[in-house]
């Protein structure tokens, strides 16, 4: 089977400008997770998916650069229409869609995701974060009883996705037009793992806790 890695990016970023190429840990953004999709075993290719050419210069070796329509750029472009160009573009049995704004990832969670599907065992796989505490949702309790209040270490977990990973089988997009399938593995990720940048507080939070866990300074 052959699996690559799509990383979407895009330099014109609205709400933290210039994202993608901030300094964090010694390393523009978007290099940590292509750097850990190329060390990633499994991974046959890596390709970063960008209309700017310049971006090739933030990039860790092995990672490729595949130039996007400008049009993908656009603020009300979705994520859909992106993937679905690139996969157009680039053959492959199973595609890992990967996102810079989860930097902290680590390498044996891309792989321990990526060896269920490889196996057969799931079609698909994303990493997320379990939350277990009383969710509500649209003023209403999600996960638990209100007549019977259980303990939070008894609770059934929300599985909240983060943006670091979604692993697929190309059909389950190709047919289904889905990045999840219909038996997927979920990855636990949390601590710093969890990160997503989106805005400027969640940059900075980011860059405190690379620095609390010595990230960068090895």
């Amino acid at each position: 089977m052959k699996t690559v890695a799509l990383v979407p990016i895009k330099l014109n970023s609205q709400r933290l400008p210039h994202k993608n190429i901030l300094d964090i840990a010694g390393h523009p953004l978007c290099w940590h997770i292509c750097n850990s999709l190329v060390q990633a075993k499994g991974v046959d290719e890596v390709y970063v998916y960008c209309s700017d050419e310049e971006v090739t210069k933030y990039l860790p070796e092995g990672a490729k650069f595949l130039q996007r329509d400008k049009r993908l750029d656009g603020d009300l472009v979705k994520g859909f229409d992106i993937y679905d160009a690139f996969i157009k573009e680039v053959d492959a049995d199973v595609y890992v869609l990967a996102h810079t704004t989860s930097p902290f990832i680590k390498v044996s969670s891309i792989e321990n995701a990526l060896s269920h599907i490889l196996s057969g065992e799931n079609d698909s796989a994303f990493s997320a974060e379990r939350i277990q505490t009383f969710a509500w949702y649209d003023g209403k309790p999600i996960n638990y009883d209100l007549n019977d209040v259980p303990r939070t270490q008894d609770m059934e977990p929300i599985w909240v996705e983060t943006s670091a990973f979604f692993m697929f089988k190309k059909e389950i997009f190709t047919e289904h037009h889905r990045r999840i399938g219909f038996n997927p593995f979920i990855q636990e990720v949390s601590g710093i793992e969890a990160v997503d940048i989106d805005e400027p507080k969640d940059f900075e939070l980011a860059c405190h806790l690379a620095a609390a866990e010595g990230i960068g300074n090895e």
